[in-house]
């Protein structure tokens, strides 16, 4: 019986990470992924309320932490951890999304992961969980912004192993948004200066507040950009 006494603390935990989108909202972008997008939603300095300060307008951010494209379990799935099922209808100008680490990570410890790397996105980038999902955001009429991953180059971290299989998935995601001027991949590979590690929290797999800051500016920038400065 005490084995099942942790499941409604779950369900209250993920219930409180991914936020209600209120049937009378006029906000026009919407935020959906794992921990990359939701870290420090608490505190009130994750990357959608960088984005909200910078663009000025509200997001909806319904990322969950643990989230993963591909999730079979009903209720927990329904919660948040099940990426597609974070998203909800709405007049979405833009849909900022990531995901998929947590499949290759979870699923198949970034090891021995074809069969999961192609049930999330084939190589060409027309086939999978990913391009179904992101083609059903287009067709409600969204713009897609898909967001990669921060990476540390120069240290050590529990995730370096999943390196290579992370780079071919962002590369098949590039691949996609190729194939529709409506979806946009932005690449964070380059973020973070080799051997710096205050774009990390301490366990140098999330980010820092400081990596929250720098994520959230080029989302905002790529929503928004910023007006040229004359020479």
């Amino acid at each position: 019986m005490r084995s099942f006494l942790w499941f409604p603390a779950v369900l209250l935990i993920l219930a409180g990470c991914g936020q209600r989108v209120p049937g009378d909202t006029e906000a026009r972008i919407l935020m959906m992924g794992d921990s990359m997008l939701a870290t420090h939603s608490l505190t009130g300095r994750s990357v959608s309320h960088i984005v909200e300060a910078r663009i000025g307008e509200e997001v909806i951010d319904r990322a969950v932490p643990g989230a993963r494209m591909i999730y079979a379990l009903p209720i927990t799935g329904a919660a948040g951890l099940n990426i597609p099922k974070q998203y909800r209808p709405g007049k979405w100008d833009w849909v900022v999304l990531n995901g998929g680490g947590n499949d290759l990570l979870l699923g198949c410890g970034c090891m021995f992961c074809n069969r999961k790397m192609e049930q999330l996105i084939s190589e060409d980038g027309r086939r999978g969980a990913i391009p179904g999902f992101v083609s059903r955001l287009r067709q409600d009429g969204a713009q897609v912004l898909y967001v990669g991953y921060l990476r540390l180059p120069g240290l050590a971290s529990p995730i370096k192993h999943c390196r290579e299989e992370g780079d071919e998935l962002e590369a098949r995601i590039a691949r996609l948004a190729e194939l529709d001027a409506g979806v946009h991949f932005l690449s964070l590979a380059d973020l973070v200066p080799h051997g710096d590690g205050s774009y990390h929290a301490l366990d140098r797999i999330h980010h820092s507040v400081k990596g929250s800051a720098a994520i959230g500016k080029r989302i905002a920038s790529m929503i928004k950009p910023e007006p040229a400065t004359p020479d």
